[in-house]
This record gives C-alpha cells, sequence and structure tokens, in this order.
C-alpha cells in the first residue's frame, strides 16, 4: 500500500519552503509521495488577493516538476470537485473512499494550524484516523496535541511567506529567492499581484463608492508604491477635503513632496 502525505493549502503562490518541505518528507521516508492538495476556499482563510484556482494549480504543477522528486511530489485539485468551502476531514474521506484500498493517507501542517486544529470541523475524527506530522514556525510552538501528532523539528524553516512573495511582486521587488525560475515566470507572465491589479480592483470599488475613505487610501497607497506619486497624491489629497485631520494621507503626502522636490 502506497504511503501518501497531504499537505492542503492556499498555495498563493507555492514557493520554495512548501517544496523543501515535501523534498524533506520523501528524504526522511515519512511518506512515498506527498500531494499538495490546493484548497479553493479555505474556511479558515479569507483573502482578497487570493489567485484563481486555476492559476495556483498550475504554479503548484511547475513548481512540483522542478522539484527534486518530480515522480514523487505532485499536485491535486481534488477540492475543485467538492463542496465548498473546503474542510479537510470531507477531503479526507472522499480520498479515503475511493483510493483507500491502495493508499493510506497522513497530513503535514504546520505548527500554525495545529495551534488552532481543534476549530476544525470535526478534528477528533482527523486525529484518530490520519497521522499528522507537523513542521516548525517562527512565533509558533508544537505543544498543543503534542502526544498525538508527529513533530518535524528538523524540517527547514524558511523566514519568508506567500504574503511575503505577493507584497514582493507589488512592490517590483525580485522574488527568485522565494519561488522557482518556473513560478516566477508564470506570475509575471500572468500578472499576477501586481499593483495594477488591485489599483484596478479599487478604482472599481471606488466608482460606486467615491468618498470611501479606506478605499481612496490603500488605492493611494498603491500608487505610491507603483511611484505613480500623481496618481497617489491626488488620492491623499481627495481623503484630505473629506477628513482634514486623517493622520495616513498627511504622512503619505509630505513623503511624496520630499521625494518630488529631491
Amino acid at each position: 500500500m502506497k504511503n501518501v502525505l497531504l499537505y492542503f493549502g492556499s498555495f498563493n503562490p507555492v514557493h520554495r519552503g512548501h517544496i523543501a518541505l515535501a523534498q524533506y518528507a520523501i528524504e526522511r521516508k515519512i511518506a512515498d509521495e506527498v500531494i499538495l492538495i490546493v484548497s479553493p476556499q479555505n474556511p479558515h482563510k479569507q483573502s482578497d488577493d487570493l489567485a484563481p484556482e486555476f492559476s495556483r494549480y498550475e504554479m503548484c504543477s511547475l513548481a512540483c516538476q522542478a522539484s527534486c522528486y518530480p515522480d514523487s511530489i505532485k499536485v491535486s485539485a481534488v477540492e475543485f470537485t467538492l463542496p465548498r468551502p473546503s474542510y479537510t476531514i470531507d477531503t479526507l474521506r472522499f480520498l479515503s473512499d475511493n483510493f483507500g484500498n491502495s493508499m493510506s493517507f497522513s497530513i503535514l501542517m504546520g505548527a500554525d494550524n495545529i495551534e488552532r486544529f481543534d476549530s476544525w470541523k470535526e478534528y477528533e475524527q482527523i486525529l484518530e484516523n490520519y497521522p499528522i506530522y507537523v513542521y516548525p514556525r517562527r512565533g509558533y510552538n508544537a505543544l498543543k496535541l503534542a502526544d498525538k501528532v508527529t513533530y518535524l523539528a528538523d524540517a527547514p524553516l524558511f523566514d519568508f511567506s506567500a504574503t511575503d512573495v505577493r507584497n514582493a511582486v507589488a512592490c517590483r521587488q525580485p522574488i527568485s529567492d522565494m519561488v522557482c525560475v518556473e513560478v516566477e515566470k508564470y506570475i509575471r507572465s500572468n500578472n499576477l499581484w501586481s499593483a495594477a491589479l488591485y489599483i484596478a480592483a479599487l478604482s472599481a470599488k471606488l466608482t460606486e463608492q467615491p468618498d470611501d475613505i479606506s478605499a481612496l487610501l490603500e488605492r493611494g497607497t498603491w500608487y505610491f508604491r507603483d511611484r505613480q506619486y500623481t496618481q497617489a497624491r491626488a488620492d491623499f489629497m481627495r481623503v484630505l477635503s473629506i477628513d482634514s485631520r486623517n493622520r495616513e494621507a498627511n504622512s503619505i503626502l509630505n513623503l511624496i513632496d520630499e521625494l518630488i522636490n529631491e
């Protein structure tokens, strides 16, 4: 029977840390295969900057193929076909019902997830029926449920996250240290998480609600990050016309004036 380690996540986007953990699991013979399960809708994560599910799937596929073990590290879109939001117990039952005769399943998760694991749907059933391997995350410990999970103390630890990748893309900063070449090319060619994307979404919102201060501040900040200082200044001036004491608008306006006058 094949031992399959399931790695659930949004993978928004998949990065070098995700793949390093999968490779670690294969090298330590924790599993015969590691499957990245791309979650289309995580009930514990609501995000406005979630890339389309098939884009995240395609990036995972590229990253798996570029890994050291492309035959053993794979990606699955199984949750795309299941009811949403995606609950881990429902996916596990589906996989066990359909493939349980030839595969045994275990789970890989971060220490951040284990801290809130008792809020998951039917978490007791997961603990009872599926081995759980927990890798370290900075700022989190694995003391919770320590007697019921296997803590991978020597698993690779990375000081960046998918959020860091998205922020770097939006600010036109390099990301090659965080994602593989193939994933970086995909992100760039599909214009994912660019400042232009956020600006367009906020502009649409402001068309309907032109005096929305939070949207004006956010769009102005994106213009500022993208070095579009004239547009940024217009948004912050608009904020001040509505709220003359707005500290954020005043602070960034002063910074813009300094940059323009340098």
